[in-house]
């Protein structure tokens, strides 16, 4: 009797599954986001033992070779990347939570705005801004329409040049207020970790241009620091040549 339980013990332990070490199994996975419980598509999904990697589909789901001890690690821009262990499950669940848009506080300084000190600069040099728009060369009188000589001569002026300038000097000094007063080293530093002379470098390497800060919304300028930090890691050191300035070649006859 002891024998034929033994034999019985036997067969049934022959017939279960055994995971082992070194075996591999095909397994599928479904991809949630943490905090919603959806599901998230198109996430990459990668064994770190094996380099095998896939997206998942748009339902979030995937299959991936695996054996016992294997990490399975996914990632997917916006989210924060999950790993997990496998040990045998017949279904891989990760969960990724995604990462917020968090735009910091802005600390309240005696610094004036952009808009104020060009409103300054318009007075102080009120005379500078006449002069570089002198009107219109054509004028109106009693005789009927003509051109007018003192709006010709204005036009070509030595006082007047200057005043034009003047005007697009202060014009500079305001675009670069406005790129200084939103891509600050305050939020750069929040989003980035960055600080001291790498920050530095950072923010002269990938300062952005004026007509783009002028539209961008604080998700946009978030996205585009986040982007452009992916950049900056690859080479911390890199230092960009400057712009060179715009050359205001005059020929004299």
């Amino acid at each position: 009797m002891k024998i034929i339980r033994n034999i019985i013990l036997c067969l049934f332990l022959y017939s279960c599954p055994v995971l082992v070490f070194g075996q591999a199994f095909t397994v599928q996975g479904i991809v949630f986001d943490k905090d919603s419980n959806q599901r998230v598509g198109k996430v990459f999904v990668k064994n770190e033992s094996t380099r095998e990697n896939i997206f998942n589909n748009a339902r979030g789901e995937f299959e991936i070779s695996v054996s016992v001890g294997d990490k399975i690690v996914a990632e997917k821009e916006g989210f924060y990347g999950d790993t997990i262990l496998y040990t045998g499950q017949k279904i891989l669940l990760i969960y990724v939570a995604r990462k917020s848009i968090y735009i910091p506080e802005v600390r309240v300084v005696a610094r004036r705005s952009p808009e104020e000190i060009l409103k300054q600069r318009r007075e102080d040099f009120s005379k500078a801004y006449k002069l570089s728009d002198p009107g219109s060369v054509f004028s109106v009188g009693p005789t009927g329409a003509g051109v007018s000589i003192n709006a010709i001569y204005s036009l070509f002026s030595k006082e007047v040049k200057q005043a034009k300038r003047l005007t697009k000097v202060i014009q500079q000094e305001y675009e670069q207020n406005v790129i200084d007063s939103k891509f600050t080293p305050d939020l750069v530093s929040n989003l980035t970790g960055l600080s001291g002379e790498q920050l530095n470098n950072f923010m002269i390497n990938y300062r952005p241009t004026y007509y783009f800060v002028l539209a961008a919304g604080p998700y946009d300028l978030t996205s585009y620091i986040q982007s452009k930090y992916e950049m900056f890691k690859l080479n911390p050191n890199l230092r960009l040549l400057p712009k060179l300035p715009d050359l205001d070649l005059e020929v004299n006859n």
